[in-house]
């Protein structure tokens, strides 16, 4: 049967300002399997340095043990992210399980924040490559690079799609994150599918951005259905009731969970037989088969689905 240990949901990334102390601390008692502390765009410029400490203040305090903890530092252009990083890590690192880092537009933008990151944990006596980095595709560079970026170090846990800024950089039209109602299809079909596909190959999961209309609960979950379609693993949500949403789409539905987990041990007694295929439910399976079953098979279990 597959192993399900290693399986980390991401199915709902939480997006949390560092300058607000109660939002964070309704984070850590969300049902989110990710929360990430903000210090780049839902904190003001003039605020960006006061923040560092509340977020630190946070990760220590608060009981994160049921989800995964991020924070999200500057941009490498700004004037910010190496304090970010310096702060954060040297007063918190042991708290954290990942760093997320925006608008990278090049593998050596990972490497800068890697090495950056080694000295760190080395000066505060954390385990060396302890902490992960989830890079965030946000331009046309990026996604251009992005099968590079995604192969840039073992340290990545994931790669995500920011849809606002992208949206800035190609030009289009409209000023709502993430929505493009008159657009005849899905709108970010080919950049979804992209970028999943060299997160895939580097064996990663691939996280779809923000819908900022957080009143809009059938387009949340039209938005969320179609990165599930594509591959992704999971999707931003920029308010608690987006929470529920995500992690109920990105969840494999039961009865399908029930059938894959069927699948996985008729194939099982069948290779133990030594047949190369077996019918279950009247369809034929094969490794193929098999191996998307495996995959259902995980998640569900990761979710208590099964």
């Amino acid at each position: 049967m597959t192993d399900t240990t290693d399986v980390t949901l991401r199915r709902t990334q939480l997006a949390t300002p560092a300058s607000d102390t109660k939002m964070m601390h309704s984070a850590a008692g969300s049902d989110a399997d990710e929360v990430f502390l903000d210090l780049e765009d839902s904190v003001a410029p003039n605020a960006k340095a006061d923040a560092r400490d509340p977020l630190v203040t946070a990760l220590t305090e608060e009981d994160w043990s049921d989800k995964v903890v991020s924070f999200r530092m500057n941009g490498l252009d700004t004037r910010w992210w190496y304090e970010d990083l310096i702060h954060v890590v040297s007063e918190a690192g042991e708290y954290l399980d990942d760093i997320i880092v925006p608008k990278v537009k090049r593998a050596s933008d990972i490497h800068t924040v890697e090495t950056l990151l080694e000295q760190v944990e080395v000066n505060a006596g954390l385990e060396v490559g302890g902490i992960g980095l989830e890079p965030q595709i946000e331009d046309g560079m990026g996604m251009h690079n992005v099968y590079e970026i995604a192969h840039a170090s073992p340290r990545l846990d994931a790669v995500i799609f920011g849809p606002g800024d992208y949206s800035a950089a190609m030009g289009t039209p409209g000023l709502d994150i993430g929505q493009f109602p008159d657009y005849p299809g899905h709108y970010w079909h080919f950049a979804l599918s992209y970028i999943n596909a060299a997160a895939k190959s580097a064996g990663l999961p691939c996280i779809d951005g923000p819908y900022a209309d957080i009143e809009d609960e059938a387009g949340f979950r039209e938005s969320a259905s179609n990165a599930n379609m594509i591959g992704c693993d999971g999707k931003w949500a920029i308010h608690p009731s987006q929470i529920e949403i995500a992690n109920e789409v990105f969840a494999p539905d039961p009865a399908v969970a029930e059938r894959a987990e069927r699948i996985v041990t008729a194939y099982e007694e069948a290779m133990a037989e030594g047949k190369g295929a077996v019918k279950v439910d009247g369809q034929m399976v094969d490794e193929a088969t098999n191996k998307m079953a495996q995959e259902i098979v995980a998640t569900a279990r990761a979710a208590r689905i099964l």
